[in-house]
């Protein structure tokens, strides 16, 4: 595999007139993939170009250059276009335009300025603006009547404005229709919308197929590949159909279908699928399944199909004014009849209850969504808040999700005398540098973070699945699988691997990170065992803890994974959570199905996960939890990102909901009780309606700072500390 060291470029495949890349850079900035793609793209030597992001290559077809003219040219494309070492952050919501309140805040002001003598000459511009702004009104109340055949709150608020417009009076309701437009504006400011974007199915299973046709290689779109083709897949490549192995060997990455940490070898026989990722060897595949038949296309086809929820929040104001519209209409009548006073019938009428919950509710979720920004999550709606503050089952993906996602090597342990563990990693090191493996990754990368040097490898050799043999600095070193070593003559017997006492490594950071779950590989030096060095994809420092307070909560935990019964089951035990709660094996149908069979019990049910296999199960539960370095279109069905990558964030934002959640009912009985109070006065001994109106509104106003008290208190708290 050639190199070049000052872009951190690898040569993975090449053939006359082809050749693959891997550029690690083309994962971390999407502008300099489709910069380096346009550019080389452009260049008269070279017909086609395709840029694998998540495999982090480059798959390059020309005429009449070389590896060392390609090379060339990446490097050129990368000195044109700067790179960023961010990761694009998922989009936004954008800012709301406040200026639909203009109008209503002109029209109170114009009112109440037209009472003086001098102004008299504002009241037609200020009766025009109320009329114009009561005409949406007038226009849902008649729909109501007509097409519904029902009383709405529209109704309500026109009869008590004309009460008030009949009276001659401006202000009154100037003011309610501008808090009515605030509220509105503010609900609309915490609503998702409801349509879903998912990936296009080309971008899953890959746009390009290698098939064989009349004896000879072919690249063609991999919608076009017919059931029962022969298919080749190059190292570095996505399969593009689910089929049968025919021929060859390769270490297979099927994280982004099950999720799943260790890559798997598949050989003769093997069943592979779609969207997995071949990271060394190649393969001549029977295609059985193609397109929309494969696995992958299944889960997004699970994902278009999952019920779309109602995003925007929970409407409580109507559902109280559909309550109260009738017997404050009836009560108004009655004491009108009686009274022969308008004024004390428009009091009653605008004593509706629902103003102030119009207002203060969405101000609540809108304060509760920047109290979460502010502790790095991105909550949607208010419609999430609802939920998460009577979420009482969660649902965590295992892979990215409770662990790191990536191996990590967290033991050595010696053999030979006089060998040390940093010996026996740096030989490891040394003979698996620039192997396109996870486990090879791991070590080259954990011997760099001990600032060991790496010595050159000489001869070496690659078996796929097994190991492999180098000469590092003149001494014969195999690295790779217990059975490897036994079929090169290296004597294991009595070998208890059970047993071994994890021993440190140089600067070994967090002993914690180990765990009953690890998986081994073994190094021979000059035909004996020097070493054993242990490695695993950890769990996030946070996950335990978490797992424990969600736990003590009274929440149920339920662990999803694509891993075999008996490591989930390690998994499980290591996090205290109770095996019949541990779901091994689990493909995104399963995931999908297990988390549906959850709220058909009556749970609410949150489920955490960060990549394309969690998206099915992602959109059908209640409330969704991504991070923001998870998959694109994990991070967009998510009605939660955690935006520091931060697991233990999540306790966080179910504690703001269900502040949220006290927060609303204080606001209601501040609006309920004094309203409740006025309207027995002014159906009793009557009540001024201005009056009646600084009880509504006031009501209304004390409602939506209480609604702020806790973030104001939040950025009271940040300057303090």
């Amino acid at each position: 595999m050639t190199h070049s060291a000052s872009l951190n470029i690898y040569v993975v495949h090449h053939c006359l007139g082809r050749a693959r890349f891997r550029i690690d850079r083309v994962t971390q900035d999407k502008d300099y993939a489709l910069h380096l793609e346009q550019f080389l793209s452009e260049q008269p030597d070279i017909k086609q170009v395709r840029v694998n992001r998540a495999a982090a290559s480059i798959a390059i077809q020309y005429r009449s250059l070389n590896l060392s003219h390609l090379t060339a040219l990446i490097e050129k494309a990368t000195t044109e276009k700067p790179i960023s070492t961010q990761p694009t952050p998922p989009e936004t919501a954008s800012k709301e335009n406040w200026s639909s309140l203009a109008l209503p805040i002109f029209t109170t002001v114009a009112s109440w300025l037209s009472h003086h003598n001098r102004l008299l000459w504002l009241r037609p511009i200020a009766w025009t603006s109320l009329i114009t702004l009561t005409l949406p009104i007038v226009k849902r109340a008649s729909l109501s009547l007509w097409r519904d055949q029902k009383l709405n709150i529209d109704c309500l608020d026109l009869v008590a404005l004309g009460l008030s417009y009949g009276q001659g009076k401006l202000v009154t309701p100037a003011l309610v229709l501008t808090l009515h437009e605030l509220g509105d504006l503010i609900r609309d400011r915490t609503a998702r919308s409801t349509a879903t974007q998912t990936s296009d199915l080309l971008d899953a299973i890959g746009h390009y197929a290698w098939v064989i046709r009349e004896g000879k290689p072919i690249q063609i779109s991999s919608d076009r590949v017919e059931v029962g083709e022969t298919v080749i897949v190059y190292p570095g490549e996505q399969i593009p159909v689910d089929g049968v192995v025919l021929k060859g060997s390769a270490t297979v990455d099927q994280q982004k279908l099950t999720g799943e940490a260790m890559p798997i070898v598949a050989e003769v026989g093997t069943i592979v699928y779609a969207s997995t990722l071949v990271r060394s060897g190649q393969l001549y595949l029977r295609a059985d399944r193609v397109g929309e038949q494969t696995r992958a296309a299944a889960s997004l086809e699970l994902l278009q199909k999952a019920p779309v929820h109602d995003t925007r929040m929970a409407n409580y104001a109507a559902q109280l004014a559909d309550q109260l519209i009738l017997p404050s209409f009836i009560l108004a009548a009655v004491v009108l009849a009686i009274t022969r006073d308008p004024g004390r019938a428009a009091s009653i009428l605008t004593l509706d209850f629902v103003t102030g919950i119009r207002v203060s509710i969405p101000t609540a979720f809108l304060g509760a969504l920047n109290h979460n920004t502010r502790h790095g999550i991105l909550v949607r709606s208010g419609r999430t808040i609802e939920q998460l503050a009577v979420v009482d089952t969660v649902v965590f993906d295992k892979t990215g999700t409770l662990t790191q996602g990536e191996l990590t090597v967290v033991g050595i342990q010696t053999f030979s005398e006089g060998m040390q563990p940093e010996a026996v990693l740096r030989l490891a090191a040394a003979t698996e540098q620039r192997i396109a493996h996870p486990v090879a990754e791991a070590i080259t990368h954990y011997a760099e973070t001990q600032n060991l040097t790496i010595p050159p490898r000489d001869e070496w050799n690659y078996e796929v699945g097994l190991g492999i043999r180098a000469t590092i600095e003149g001494k014969a070193v195999l690295v790779g699988s217990e059975r490897f070593l036994v079929q090169e003559g290296v004597d294991l017997s009595g070998l208890d691997t059970k047993t071994f006492p994890l021993q440190e490594i140089c600067h070994l950071e967090d002993q914690s990170k180990t765990s009953a779950w690890l998986s081994l590989i073994y190094v021979a030096c000059d035909g004996e065992l020097a070493g054993v060095i242990q490695y695993a994809d950890p769990l996030r420092p946070e996950s335990p803890a978490l797992i424990r307070a969600l736990e003590a909560s009274g929440r149920e935990i339920h662990l999803l994974t694509g891993d075999n019964p008996e490591r989930a089951k390690m998994v499980g035990e290591e996090l205290q959570i109770p095996p019949a709660q541990v779901h091994a094996q689990a493909f995104p149908e399963q995931k999908a199905a297990i988390v549906r069979d959850l709220t058909l019990a009556g749970k609410t049910v949150a489920f955490v996960g960060d990549g394309l296999n969690d998206s099915v199960a992602l959109a059908y539960a209640d409330v969704s939890v991504s991070f923001a370095n998870g998959s694109d279109i994990a991070r967009e069905i998510a009605d939660v990102v955690l935006m520091n990558n931060d697991l233990a964030t999540l306790l966080e934002a179910l504690n703001i909901a269900k502040e949220t959640k006290k927060l609303i009912e204080q606001n209601t009985f501040l609006v309920v009780a004094p309203n409740l109070m006025a309207l027995g006065l002014a159906s009793t001994v009557g009540l001024n309606p201005l009056i009646a109106t600084i009880i509504h509104n006031g009501s209304a106003i004390a409602a939506g700072l209480n609604s702020l008290r806790p973030l104001v208190q939040h950025q009271l708290e940040e300057q303090k500390t």
